[in-house]
């Protein structure tokens, strides 16, 4: 007796508003054909943005633009939000999409103060909607093969990262003009802005360090580039993140058994080699998709459709220790920002030691 398979029903896409307009947000418009879990519902920008956000609805299908966020949120068809504004809105604007009941997606770093990430993930837990940070490396498939591999790499001894780029903004920046990439009060700089994805990279690998401690280049009250070290228990780990020069990106897991090398920037992971003494070199690249932001966004949409709190969980809880290191980071380096009538600015250190 045959039995006739009962048909796949393909989940509806989730409806998504685009909360900004800058090149963050570009970059995900030129792969949103590629993200069918998701309808682009709405795009929300200030008014003096409108000529770009009608650009932008035109060219790639969106179907409402909004200036008053507000109105934005009461938008029924909107059912999560994308939030891709300047570092020091992300608190502001992610709290008023948990409250509207809204599942959250919010670029990196995830806000300024730890307390203020501690709250957003007490809402979303009371609300039960999905909250994560937008970090690529940790939801691509090349980075997942490099955790499976540190066993083979026996006892780990040392990490280097390097992502040094420089900054289109930085000439400005040296002739006084202060973009939102180098203003300490809008939570610029080079460690939240670079340097924040070779600690993504190492937590995800090692969890929360012993130890913290950050020198930088500060110009104005904000750091063009550092060195932050990491203390392991048997491993120690270097960070060099530079928005003011440019320099050979590369990241190098070492143990004594081996070594991994990994390939290009680790917010794009784009493959890896592990050297093994005795044998030969190999090369590894698992890519799902040509573009970083596809896996995270994926991953995005199975949580809200599973409704996988435990997951949402899991990834607040790694993005929460990135966020104490970074506050220990800057504040070993007496680095400022945030406003200055801002009361819970770095003028502490975190709870890492």
């Amino acid at each position: 007796m045959s039995t006739t398979p009962t048909p796949q029903t393909t989940p509806a896409p989730l409806g998504l508003a685009i909360i900004g307009a800058g090149m963050i947000v570009q970059d995900l418009l030129s792969i949103a054909g590629d993200l069918p879990q998701f309808e682009l519902v709405a795009i929300y920008g200030r008014e003096s943005h409108r000529e770009k956000l009608e650009a932008l609805s035109s060219s790639h299908g969106i179907r409402s633009i909004y200036t008053d966020y507000d109105e934005c949120l009461r938008d029924p068809a909107v059912e999560a939000v994308y939030v891709g504004l300047p570092n020091h809105l992300h608190y502001e604007f992610a709290k008023k999409a948990l409250l509207a009941g809204k599942h959250v997606i919010c670029e990196k770093p995830f806000t300024l103060h730890l307390a203020e990430l501690q709250e957003l993930g007490a809402i979303a837990a009371d609300r039960g909607t999905i909250l994560v940070e937008a970090i690529t490396n940790q939801y691509l498939t090349n980075y997942q093969l490099i955790r499976s591999e540190l066993a083979g790499l026996g006892s780990l001894k040392l990490i280097q990262c390097n992502y040094s780029q420089l900054s289109s903004r930085y000439p400005a920046f040296l002739r006084g003009e202060v973009l939102p990439a180098f203003d300490p009060a809008l939570g610029g700089g080079a460690l939240m802005d670079i340097n924040i994805y070779n600690i993504h990279f190492v937590v995800g690998l090692l969890g929360r360090p012993t130890s913290v401690n950050y020198t930088a280049n500060i110009e104005r009250g904000v750091d063009t580039s550092g060195i932050l070290v990491l203390e392991y228990p048997s491993c120690r780990v270097v960070c060099v993140g530079a928005k003011d020069s440019s320099g050979p990106v590369q990241s190098l897991v070492q143990g004594d058994a081996g070594t991994i090398v990994m390939h290009g920037t680790p917010n794009v992971v784009d493959s890896f080699t592990v050297l093994t003494p005795g044998e030969e070199p190999r090369h590894v690249d698992a890519k799902v998709h040509g573009h970083r932001m596809v896996e995270e966004f994926v991953a995005f949409a199975r949580m809200v459709r599973d409704s996988d709190v435990a997951e949402r969980d899991a990834r607040l809880a790694h993005s929460e220790i990135v966020l104490d290191v970074a506050i220990s980071a800057l504040a070993s380096a007496g680095i400022r920002l945030g406003s200055p009538s801002d009361s819970t600015t770095y003028s502490a250190r975190g709870t890492v030691s």
